[in-house]
């Protein structure tokens, strides 16, 4: 292979080079081995849901449930990123979040077969997935220098994407071996004792206090105060707005998880296939990952955010008139490549374009919404299948979110006229 070669494939593969920073190495080990004990809850609670309901509608709630505690906590525990030590942050709410896979793990175990216990319980993991998403997320400018912020975010989620593909399909292959009831709390120890690893990484974590008010004088509060200043500050922003605004349609109207249970059972033929459906979308975005070292290179961010985004809504249409096992993961697996994209880009904007005495609070409202608009979605594709069926509420719902986006987009071009502007690195800290 020629020198030029070698760069020219060098150019695309991922960048691994935020990787030398030996503080973000560390959390993005523990992010990795979280994300993947995580996506066995991910499967192990609908799946109980749905097979003590049998109700695609009870599915559903399970992002009622989720919704509601991140609307609130979301927006707070932004705002106490911005005041407290992040570290510390994440650690306690890490904690929460552990507790709560701990009860999950005792109900299935005790046989309770409470769909009103599930829901609970998914509330209250939600509160501590809240509270710890803009905290963590909000470390990473302040851990690697601003121009490695795009390949930072890639290998995040390239790596927490990886393990959505292992963990569903082990956990698909464990409940599909077992009954519903030990294989969900197989399922949810998993989880468990993985989660220990997050907490190892956060350990190791500097401090990372606030840094001081600059010349606005605007001194950062946990109180209504403190987010009204991030709220005032989004909505005078038009690229940050509207990407959130793309982002909240994509997941609303084209996010057919929960409609993955009735699916495996009806068409595919049983369980094991519901662990093929979770992992398709994420199976897609390792494969965009791997060839990412393009990403960093794009100019036109906002333009490439929004085409990732139609993407998505058309890839998932098209999935959900498969009616072969094969081509609903390659079609998924498509829209989990448009996904990484956008996801990217989204995050990146975010970080970038927010100053650090803001960044806890945007990414909260980040938080709500990109946490938040699956579980809407999940409402919507659940409460939509029970009046026009399964198929009509997930191929109507992707060809909604493209059209939605491409609307929006023309109407308001500031998102695709966007560009970032070079800056230094605020506070690299190694």
């Amino acid at each position: 292979m020629s020198v030029v070669d070698d760069k020219r494939r060098k150019s695309w593969m991922i960048d691994t080079s935020p990787l030398r920073v030996t503080t973000f190495r560390r959390m993005w080990i523990g992010n990795g081995a979280s994300f993947f004990g995580f996506q066995f809850t991910a499967v192990a609670v609908p799946v109980q849901m749905f097979a003590i309901t049998h109700s695609s509608f009870w599915v559903g709630l399970l992002g009622v449930a989720g919704l509601v505690p991140l609307l609130v906590f979301g927006l707070w525990g932004g705002a106490v990123a911005d005041v407290v030590d992040r570290r510390r942050l994440l650690l306690t709410s890490s904690a929460l979040t552990w507790v709560v896979t701990l009860g999950l793990l005792a109900q299935a175990i005790l046989g309770v077969r409470s769909p009103h216990l599930l829901l609970a319980l998914t509330a209250v993991q939600s509160i501590g997935f809240a509270i710890s998403s803009p905290a963590r997320q909000s470390i990473i400018p302040r851990i690697v220098p601003t121009e490695m912020v795009p390949a930072a975010n890639t290998l995040n989620y390239t790596t927490t994407t990886a393990g959505g593909v292992l963990g569903p399909l082990v956990a698909g292959v464990i409940m599909g071996i077992w009954s519903t009831g030990t294989g969900v709390a197989a399922a949810y120890a998993v989880d468990a004792l993985l989660f220990t690893v997050t907490f190892w990484a956060t350990w190791r974590l500097p401090a990372i206090p606030p840094i001081e008010p600059d010349d606005s004088g605007e001194k950062p509060t946990a109180g209504l105060r403190g987010i009204l200043v991030g709220l005032r500050f989004l909505v005078t922003q038009p690229v940050l707005l509207l990407s959130f605004a793309v982002d909240l349609i994509a997941m609303v109207f084209a996010m057919p998880r929960a409609l993955f249970p009735a699916v495996a059972e009806d068409r595919f033929g049983g369980v094991s296939a519901a662990g093929w459906l979770f992992s398709a979308i994420a199976i897609g975005s390792v494969l965009a990952g791997f060839t990412s070292g393009w990403i960093s290179r794009v100019r036109r961010q906002g333009l490439a955010l929004t085409v990732a985004v139609v993407g998505w809504g058309v890839a998932i249409a098209l999935s959900g008139l498969a009616h072969q096992l094969w081509l609903a993961v390659v079609l998924l697996a498509v829209a989990g490549a448009a996904d990484l994209v956008s996801a990217v880009y989204r995050q990146t904007i975010m970080q970038t374009f927010a100053p650090d005495r803001l960044r806890g609070r945007l990414q909260g409202v980040f938080t709500v919404v990109v946490a938040g608009g699956p579980r809407l979605g999940d409402l919507r594709a659940g409460a939509t299948a029970q009046f026009t069926g399964v198929t009509t509420s997930w191929v109507a719902g992707g060809l909604l979110a493209a059209a939605l986006a491409v609307v929006l987009a023309l109407a308001v071009p500031a998102l695709i006229r966007y560009r970032p502007v070079p800056e230094l690195a605020e506070n690299a800290e190694r």
